[in-house]
C-alpha cells in the first residue's frame, strides 16, 4: 500500500495525506522516500498552486516507526548516518518546496511529526491535537528536525520541550509559534482562498525570500539581496500584470 494519498482539484490545490493509519502515520524508509519524491515533483509541477498536508485516521504522525527504529538499532554508525541524511534531505526538500504548504494537524504529532509541522508554511490544528519532542525519553535526540523546529519556535521553546520530552497541547503549540490557528474542524479553505489571490510566481519568490532573509544579518548583503529581488519582480510579467490590474481597478489574471 502506498504510504501517501494524493488528490488535486481544478484550482491546483493538492491534498497530500499520510496514509499509514494503522501505525499512526509513523515514518519508515518508504514513507520518507515517497515524501521526498512527492514534494520534489509537486514543487516543479506546472499548475500546482498549494499543497495541503494531513494524516489519515486519528493521528497526524507519530514520528519514527518502531520497526524502522529496531532495524536502525542493528545498523552500524555509518549506515545510521546515511539513513539520517535521507530523512534530513526529505525535510529540506519539503521546507524549500516553492509551493505553499498548509498543514492540517488532525491528531497527535510526535518527534518527526513535529518536524513535518515545522516545515509547513501555515499550520491549522484541531484543539485535541497533541505534540511532543519525545526523543530524549528514548535516549535519542531530535537532531534531524532541530533546524526546522528551532527556526519555527525559537531556541527558548526548544530548550524546554526538546529537553523535557513533555507533551503539549494545540494552544501551547500556537503560543510557541509551531501552529498558526486552532480550529474545531481544521479547514484550509480560508487560507487557500487568500493564497490563490496571489500571483503563483510571486508567492514562490516570497517564500524563498523569507528563507533567505532569515539567514542573513542586516547589512549591505541583505540590502542588495532584497533590492535585486524586488527589481526583478517589478519587471516580471506577473509584476507588470498585477500593477496594471490594480491601476485599472480590475482583478488580475495570473494565467492559471
Amino acid at each position: 500500500m502506498k504510504t501517501l494519498m494524493l488528490d488535486s482539484d481544478a484550482r491546483g490545490v493538492v491534498r497530500l495525506t499520510l496514509n499509514r493509519p494503522q501505525v499512526h502515520n509513523a515514518f519508515n524508509e518508504t514513507m520518507i522516500a515517497e515524501l521526498h519524491e512527492t514534494f520534489d515533483a509537486l514543487g516543479q509541477q506546472a499548475g500546482v498552486r498549494a499543497i495541503v498536508l494531513t494524516g489519515a485516521g486519528a493521528s497526524f504522525s507519530a514520528g519514527a516507526d518502531v520497526t524502522w527504529m529496531r532495524r536502525a538499532a542493528d545498523m552500524d554508525e555509518a549506515a545510521n548516518r546515511a539513513d539520517a541524511l535521507r530523512m534530513a534531505d526529505m525535510f529540506a526538500c519539503m521546507n524549500a518546496c516553492p509551493r505553499p504548504v498548509i498543514g492540517l494537524v488532525n491528531g497527535a504529532a510526535f518527534g518527526g511529526g513535529v518536524g513535518l509541522v515545522a516545515c509547513c508554511d501555515i499550520v491549522i490544528a484541531h484543539p485535541q491535537a497533541v505534540f511532543g519532542l519525545t526523543e530524549v525519553r528514548l535516549g535519542l535526540i531530535p537532531a534531524v528536525i532541530a533546524p526546522f523546529v528551532i527556526a519555527r519556535t525559537g531556541a527558548g521553546a526548544a530548550r524546554r520541550y526538546m529537553l523535557t520530552g513533555e507533551r503539549f497541547d494545540a494552544a501551547t503549540a500556537r503560543r510557541i509559534g509551531l501552529v498558526h490557528e486552532v480550529m474545531d474542524a481544521p479547514d484550509a479553505a480560508p487560507v487557500l482562498d487568500a493564497l490563490l489571490q496571489g500571483a503563483p510566481g510571486a508567492v514562490a519568490e516570497a517564500k524563498a525570500l523569507i528563507h533567505d532573509v532569515s539567514r542573513h544579518a542586516p547589512g549591505d548583503d541583505l540590502r542588495h539581496l532584497t533590492a535585486r529581488r524586488i527589481a526583478a519582480r517589478r519587471v516580471s510579467d506577473e509584476g507588470r500584470a498585477g500593477v496594471d490590474a490594480f491601476l485599472a481597478r480590475r482583478k488580475p489574471d495570473w494565467g492559471m
